[in-house]
């Protein structure tokens, strides 16, 4: 009989700092760059990752600027196919797109109460809609063979994705679990699909960068 275990190794990890990160930005699925910051973020995660070690047979990122360049600049120093899904891009945050903070809060300020189907900015996707693509971006990983995968894409979308893995459930007005990944944070997990089994190992790891 096979014993042998087919087992997922999957980290998230968000992109370094953009343009839109550093002035203010209602990101979404507006194309910003990644900063000069933002680059030598990558660069020290790559250097870290390959003292310890750490490789990956794909990486998989989305296909927006900040995240595409991230992962672009991980396989220069972890040379590894790289493949874009679209299914990992951020949210779209409707008519808040490319709005800085301030003027979005002017000109569409939040409803006083947002359901999980509410759209966001007006003509975006709801939280929900955002989840059920989350959920679609983990199955159609898992439909490669089992082993070592690198994911790069957005806070947004990776907060959903982990809801959408441990079965947390949406609240309204934002309520209930959140998952923190600042820039170049990650999360790492396995999966035994032999028993549908998540492990959590690491979660917002940032150690290869000074904290703020």
């Amino acid at each position: 009989m096979d014993t042998t275990l087919s087992i997922y190794h999957i980290t998230l990890l968000r992109h370094g700092e953009s343009t839109g990160n550093a002035d203010g930005y209602h990101q979404g699925q507006s194309d910003f760059e990644l900063t000069e910051t933002g680059r030598l973020q990558v660069r020290a995660l790559a250097r870290h990752w390959q003292t310890k070690g750490i490789q990956f047979d794909v990486i998989i990122s989305s296909p927006l600027k900040r995240a595409r360049q991230t992962a672009e600049i991980l396989t220069e120093f972890l040379p590894t196919p790289l493949e874009i899904d679209q299914l990992w891009m951020e949210l779209n945050n409707g008519v808040l797109a490319g709005l800085k903070h301030e003027v979005a809060s002017e000109k569409y300020p939040p409803p006083d109460f947002r359901n999980p189907y509410t759209p966001i900015g007006q003509t975006g996707e709801s939280a929900w809609e955002l989840y059920l693509r989350a959920g679609q971006a983990v199955q159609s990983l898992l439909f490669h063979p089992p082993g070592r995968y690198l994911v790069v894409s957005h806070g947004g979308i990776l907060n959903m994705a982990l809801r959408a893995i441990l079965g947390i459930t949406l609240q309204a007005n934002y309520q209930g679990a959140s998952f923190d990944f600042p820039n170049t944070a990650y999360a790492v997990m396995e999966y035994y699909p032999q028993w549908h089994r998540w492990v959590i190992e690491q979660f917002n790891d940032q150690g290869h960068w000074p904290a703020d």
